[in-house]
């Protein structure tokens, strides 16, 4: 079971990979992730990905290619992935679909999380509050400025993404702005309507 989930910033796209990745026992495999564990064991794709992340700047896309490429070839998604974070964008979507048709593979589904950007605003917002009331770490990102700037480049990046998925049948959405629980069952019933399996039932 191969899926990519889709979300913009905020949406509670990490935690659903979480939970959809203990559901189904296939690993979830983090953009973010990846790229740092290839750094850290010293790779020589993690090596170059390290010089560019140092200077600040964007991972270019055949890096990521191949650091997403050496994870979903490992023995424990051999059975299925969740990426969460990638891709990004339609080329890094035409990258991904190359790189699984050369091993006569495919994606199942992909999901994605829809929110309304006011409600989410007020959602960010409200984690920084909280987070300064229970004295712990504000995120540098959870601000006005920073959101938008982040669902800006989210919808000239990765928005284009539904277009592109919805026009090969594969692209189901859930309202993300649902309580975690529910979220999480929207989730599985999209997936087990895709794959026309028994409805997959939420674990305790």
């Amino acid at each position: 079971m191969r899926i990519v989930l889709l979300g913009p910033p905020g949406s509670g796209k990490g935690t659903q990979a979480i939970r959809l990745a203990q559901q189904l026992g296939i690993p979830q495999l983090s953009t973010g992730d990846m790229l740092r564990a290839a750094v850290s064991t010293g790779t020589s794709v993690g090596r170059k990905a390290e010089a560019v992340m140092e200077s600040g700047g964007l991972v270019p896309d055949e890096l990521v290619v191949e650091v997403v490429a050496q994870c979903i070839l490992q023995p424990d998604a051999e059975n299925g992935f969740i990426l969460d974070g990638f891709p990004r964008t339609v080329a890094q979507a035409r990258s991904l679909e190359d790189l699984l048709l050369a091993k006569q593979l495919n994606l199942d589904c992909v999901l994605e999380l829809r929110v309304d950007e006011d409600v989410l605003l007020g959602r960010i917002l409200n984690r920084a509050r909280e987070a300064k009331i229970n004295r712990h770490a504000v995120r540098v990102d959870d601000t006005e400025e920073a959101l938008k700037v982040r669902l800006q480049e989210y919808r000239r990046r990765t928005e284009p993404l539904t277009d592109y998925y919805r026009s090969k049948g594969i692209l189901r959405s859930v309202d993300g702005l649902q309580p975690i629980n529910i979220v999480a069952a929207s989730l599985l019933e999209a997936i087990a309507r895709e794959l026309c399996v028994p409805k997959i039932q939420a674990r305790a």
